[in-house]
């Protein structure tokens, strides 16, 4: 037994089957899609370049993909040596090995973290764990003293004894239940182990793996389990921590159930702490969950890196904080009181944070670098440079000025978009060409004040700016509380009692005479109560902080936030009445928008798209909120299976879940957490082919919408059925750290598709093919070549096989395009089609040879390296890099994987055994027989994107070779095998076993090592490749909550658009932001104004000739073009013998015979679009028409 394992006050020990805590966990991946959209639709990431809302612009860089920097620092002195546990907080070993924590110095400034390894645990989840030691006897300890020990097993419990444990340390109100998770590793990163990516892959992409490791250190103290606390826990457990202690003295009452999900009506008298920790141990394996129910003593405060109050009085907060200050332990106090919420920070007096923003580092090709006092940096070809005033750069590949390469990270000055200053180069080289100047993230060190001090001379980050008065009264409001409630015996203020609020207002005004009489009134009537999205919004801010504490990544709230969500109150004056308790599990909820709103909420009927992250949030505060559980319903769909990858933000899901439709998963989690709940799950898409199931009817049922999507297509699809049937819209959407929500509430603001962002940036082809500069377009090239050579060939000979009509098809494509699909299937099923394992391990090193040796050749042959243009500069310079062939050499594991990779895929299409032995594939490829390439002249490459893209055209202008036509097809009838099994591939990033990402990345750094380009690991290939958008629950949390506040309001009935929030959040910066939707644009035709909202109402049947009369009739509208989805059904320049025929003919018969397709039973309407001449002649743009089918 080690020492710190009998010294400790009490121990367990939980057998398992798994090896040691230390093992090298796999570094495997997983799926992560989500889809409820039209294509494919993820329900968590917003859309394309995360809409212009992320307007997180707030941030000095707006690129999205984050990854940590600090890479030689570690800012937590991690220890590695065990140390005795005090006897408040529970140690725990396991038959495999044991580490207790480490505790922390007393001392001021002591930045050490305790580094105790997590307990073993098997796979199992913890549904059926119950603590049993609260009822079994002890031999050297009463019962009421022993501390009691949940293990997650397959055995529900492992009984705590006490007998090698007589330490004289015991505490008589020490109560500590440890839930164990499964296959635990000190937060995935203990010493020896490493990071679980299949988990927390999309959520690396945000903190980056030194952030991680980081937060696997660290220890963290929650008090408090209420609706707030058990957010912050969720968030944080899923973020990936060491450990966290749930700390809760509390006993679980009817208010709690508003909006602590984990809690129900049988729990009712037990403490929250305990009955909330087994569910929570559930979220992730890697972290080791605790409950605790003593006091919270110097002695255990000690032991934490952060701690986090959410339920402390006055004093409890003052001492606390006067100790972690002292102690260089950051601590975080945090409440919600009705819609008022306050957040604060104190992380000691020098807390160092290694990347303030999360952005990824700006690089720039550099023209020129003069040679002075003062260098001046100009960039190639007029490129903004992308940097700030005051950044810090390095270099690399700087011809001439040498001293440059891999210096120091120099401080810049920003002279222009296209020019900054480096100091003294003088003494340098003389620069001579090239270069990339690289932008290094520094380390920032910054000051917290106390608790008291901080009180006393507040500073406030502002959310929203229309309500820049408001966080110093709430300052007051807040501390006014605990005074209110000293004098009242503990209770607070009644809800909405007048005579209460008064008091509370003298209160408030001896501390500070000059509040906000309103707000403080306001905050005095709903103080007492709760409602979960606010929960879950506060939450998921606190939680990203609990996260920068422990890692460095990101700014910190510097030092007081608050905020309130005033306007979702409803619009009819509540009463006292209307606000007492019915005895139900929403009475917290009715304290603050009283009785009529939760009968409203009852009867509500809405529509999740999506059950990924966000979709889950939504769910969840939906079901707490007690949404349709009345006359109403939840309606959600999401068609997608659950993955691994997703556990690490979809908290409704667990590890037995993988592979379960998402959305009925996530019903049945809402239904345990809220039994009142009516949730309808469907595992569709939404889109043209589910309008049987999400039909007009359908939509005709529900009060509103909220969008858990990740593309545009779906959006876009969503907003205009939300349009269409006239009801509300929330659009929520999040990338990393930054998110947005936008409401759309009918005839009052503009839709979701009013506005676009810009299109993303692509690829020139001639850097692509020939003169790629930088990863991304080698990982490109990769993509391209895996899409080409693995699925669009394999595609081709796959339906030539299956489909008689598949040439007559092609033959039919313009320009060559019949000729190089003949062309490809050709090689495919003659030419290349191999017999063996063998054929295709020659295929991928002749293969090999082609790209990275024999093609390289030719283009040198082209464009020597002292080649020059015309006039007289280095034709190989700036963005174009002279590239060098490759030599094949079996030894060289990149090779070899290429080959390993290349050749299994191959065989993987048609069907061969493959084979995973990596010397036998070495074996094989020494056997290829390599001919020898000589470059060819009047070979053309082009060399400019203009000239590049002309001849990219010519594919489909170009003349085909009807001869050479005619030959494959006969050639294919002749001796192509028509019983030839070709299995097209579909990249998939998140399967490791299937050799896809295998490909791309070594067919990308190949790529990269024939241009000089740095290579990219596994991950970050995977990033760019898979276009991964990188996610973490403390955005979802947020952003999720801020959208449910504004279906709050929508419910309500509000319609002044005042009252709603568009929000725009970046939580690295941190940054948060608010504003009113902007309304629908109005237009006019005559004196008739109109929006975006407004329609013409047409009841059917009538014929074409009898509409167009209507519209000239009636509107005074002479139609000139008249279209249904992409069918022209009318126009001016109409042949008149077409015209003759359409105009007697009934609408919907126009439609079906013009479309030629049928008009479904379920369709009630048609949709037409319209052009117009008003009696002027002149073209007026009009609204669509609803032709109403009989």
């Amino acid at each position: 037994m080690s020492l710190s394992e009998s010294a400790s006050c009490t121990s367990t020990r939980a057998t398992s089957s798994e090896p040691p805590l230390c093992k090298r966990l796999k570094l495997d991946e997983a799926g992560d899609n989500g889809n409820a959209g039209g294509v494919s639709a993820v329900p968590e990431a917003s859309s394309s370049s995360s809409r212009r809302k992320l307007a997180a612009a707030a941030s000095s860089n707006n690129n999205y993909e984050n990854h940590d920097k600090a890479d030689d620092v570690d800012m937590l002195k991690v220890t590695e040596t065990a140390a005795v546990e005090t006897d408040l907080c529970v140690s725990s070993s396991t038959s495999d090995s044991y580490s207790g924590n480490t505790s922390k110095p007393a001392a001021a400034g002591g930045g050490d973290v305790s580094t105790s390894s997590a307990v073993n645990k098997e796979s199992s989840g913890i549904n059926n764990c119950a603590s049993s030691s609260s009822s079994s006897k002890t031999n050297s300890v009463d019962t009421e003293k022993a501390a009691r020990t949940v293990s997650s097993t397959n055995s529900n419990v492992s009984s705590t004894n006490n007998n090698s444990h007589s330490s004289s340390n015991n505490n008589n109100n020490s109560s500590a239940v440890m839930a164990a998770n499964s296959n635990s590793a000190a937060g995935a990163a203990a010493s020896g182990g490493d990071i679980d990516e299949s988990l927390y892959s999309r959520q690396l992409y945000v903190l980056g793996h030194d952030a991680m490791r980081r937060m696997a250190n660290s220890d963290i103290l929650l008090s408090g389990l209420g609706g707030l606390g058990l957010e912050i826990a969720k968030n944080v457990i899923l973020g990936g921590v060491k450990s966290i202690t749930l700390h809760d003295t509390a006993t679980c009452t009817l208010n709690d159930l508003s909006s602590q999900f984990y809690l129900t009506q049988s729990d009712i008298g037990k403490n929250r702490a305990e009955a909330s920790c087994a569910q929570l141990a559930e979220l992730n394996s890697y972290v080791r969950t605790l409950s605790y129910t003593g006091p919270l003593t110097d002695e255990c405060l000690a032991k934490y890196r952060v701690i986090v109050l959410t339920n402390s009085d006055a004093a409890e907060q003052e001492r606390i904080g006067k100790f972690a200050h002292d102690n260089n332990i950051a601590l975080i106090i945090a409440e919600t009181r009705g819609l008022f919420a306050k957040v604060f920070c104190d992380f000691g007096d020098n807390f160092t944070i290694y990347d303030q923003d999360g952005a990824q580092p700006v690089s720039t090709m550099i023209a020129s670098i003069t040679h002075d006092a003062q260098g001046v940096v100009t960039c190639l070809d007029e490129t903004r440079h992308g940097f700030n005033d005051g950044d810090y750069v390095t270099f690399s590949e700087v011809q001439g000025m040498q001293q440059l390469n891999g210096c120091q990270p120099i401080k810049i000055t920003v002279l222009g978009p296209y020019t900054f200053s480096i100091g003294d180069t003088s003494q340098f080289d003389a620069y001579k060409s090239g270069g990339v100047a690289t932008q290094v993230k520094m380390p920032k060190t910054i000051s917290f004040k106390s608790l008291a001090e901080a009180y006393e001379n507040p500073e406030f980050l502002i959310s929203d700016f229309a309500k820049l008065d408001a966080p110093a009264t709430l300052h007051v409001a807040f501390s006014a509380l605990g005074n209110y409630m000293t004098k009242h015996n503990g209770t607070m203020p009644r809800p909405w009692n007048d005579e209460d609020a008064a008091q509370f207002l003298d209160i408030c005004k001896s501390l500070k005479s000059d509040v906000d009489e309103q707000l403080v009134l306001q905050f005095a009537k709903i103080c007492s109560g709760n409602t979960c999205p606010m929960d879950a919004a506060i939450g998921g801010i606190v939680a990203q902080e609990v996260l920068k504490a422990c890692s460095g990544k990101f700014t910190p709230i510097f030092q007081w936030f608050y905020y309130d969500a005033l306007e979702c109150l409803p619009e009819e004056v509540i009463t006292e009445e209307d606000a007492q308790p019915l005895g139900t599990r929403y009475d917290a909820q009715i304290a603050i928008f009283g009785r009529k709103f939760q009968e409203k909420l009852a009867s509500a009927k809405w529509f999740i798209v999506g059950a990924g992250a966000i979709g889950c949030e939504l769910l969840k505060n939906f079901g707490m909120l007690g949404l349709g559980v009345g006359d109403g319903q939840i309606f959600v769909t999401d068609m997608d299976l659950i993955e691994k990858s997703n556990l690490n933000r979809q908290f409704l899901f667990r590890p037995n879940d993988v592979q379960k439709p998402k959305a009925l998963t996530a019903a049945t989690a809402i239904k345990r957490m809220n039994p009142d709940v009516k949730v309808t799950a469907h595992e569709l898409r939404v889109g043209a082919e589910t309008e049987k199931v999400f039909s007009e009817e359908f939509f005709g049922k529900l009060h509103g919408v909220a969008n858990a999507l990740d593309n545009v297509d779906a959006r876009i699809y969503m907003d205009r059925k939300c349009i269409f049937n006239r009801i509300p819209l929330v659009e929520t959407g999040t990338l990393g750290t930054m998110g947005n929500v936008q409401v759309i509430v009918p005839f009052a603001t503009e839709s979701y598709s009013s506005s676009q962002d810009p299109p993303e940036k692509s690829i020139p082809i001639c850097t692509l093919k020939n003169f790629p500069n930088a990863i991304e377009h080698t990982l490109q090239w990769a993509r391209d070549a895996f899409e080409g050579v693995f699925k669009q060939a394999a595609e081709n000979a796959a339906q030539y096989i299956s489909d008689p009509q598949f040439t007559e098809r092609i033959l039919k494509l313009p320009g060559i395009q019949p000729l190089e699909i003949l062309e490809s299937i050709k090689k495919a099923l003659l030419d290349d089609k191999p017999k063996s394992f063998a054929d295709c391990v020659e295929w991928a090193r002749l293969y090999w040879e082609d790209q990275y040796a024999n093609q390289i050749k030719q283009l040198l042959y082209n464009f020597p390296p002292n080649q020059v243009t015309s006039s007289g500069a280095p034709f190989w310079s700036g963005p174009k890099r002279c590239p060098e062939p490759l030599v094949f050499d079996v030894e060289d594991s990149m090779h070899l994987d290429y080959i390993y990779a290349a050749a299994n895929l191959r065989a993987a299409v048609y069907g061969i055994a493959q084979v995973r032995d990596r010397q036998k594939v070495a074996e094989l490829v020494q056997q290829v027989k390599v001919p020898e390439f000589k470059p060819r002249s009047g070979v053309k490459i082009e060399t400019n994107e203009a000239a590049a893209a002309a001849a990219s055209n010519n594919f489909d202008d170009g003349e085909v070779d009807q001869d050479r036509v005619d030959k494959i097809i006969t050639e294919l009838l002749k001796n192509a095998d028509k019983s030839s099994k070709i299995t097209p591939l579909e990249f998939e990033k998140d399967d490791d076993s299937n050799l896809h990402m295998d490909f791309i990345v070594a067919c990308s750094n190949l790529r990269a090592t024939n241009y000089k380009i740095p290579p990219a690991d596994r991950h970050k290939s995977k990033l760019i490749a898979g276009k991964i958008i990188p996610a973490i629950a403390t955005t979802t949390s947020v952003l999720s909550g801020l959208s449910v506040l504004e279906v709050i309001k929508l419910i309500a009935g509000h319609r002044d658009l005042p009252k709603f929030k568009n929000a725009f959040a970046n939580l690295a910066l941190p940054f948060m932001a608010f504003s009113e939707p902007l309304p629908a644009a109005k237009n006019k035709y005559y004196d008739k104004e109109w929006t975006l909202w407004d329609r013409f109402e047409v009841t059917g049947e009538m014929s074409l000739q009898e509409f167009l009369n209507y519209f000239d009739e009636k509107e005074k509208l002479k139609i000139t073009m008249l279209s249904q989805g992409v069918s022209m059904l009318y126009s001016f320049f109409m042949p008149k013998a077409k015209c003759s025929e359409r105009l007697p003919l009934p609408m919907s018969e126009v439609v079906r015979r013009v479309s030629k397709r049928r008009i479904e039973p379920y369709e009630r309407s048609l949709v037409f679009e319209i052009c117009c001449n008003d009696v002027d002649g002149e073209d007026v743009e009009v609204p669509y028409v609803r032709y109403t089918l009989p």
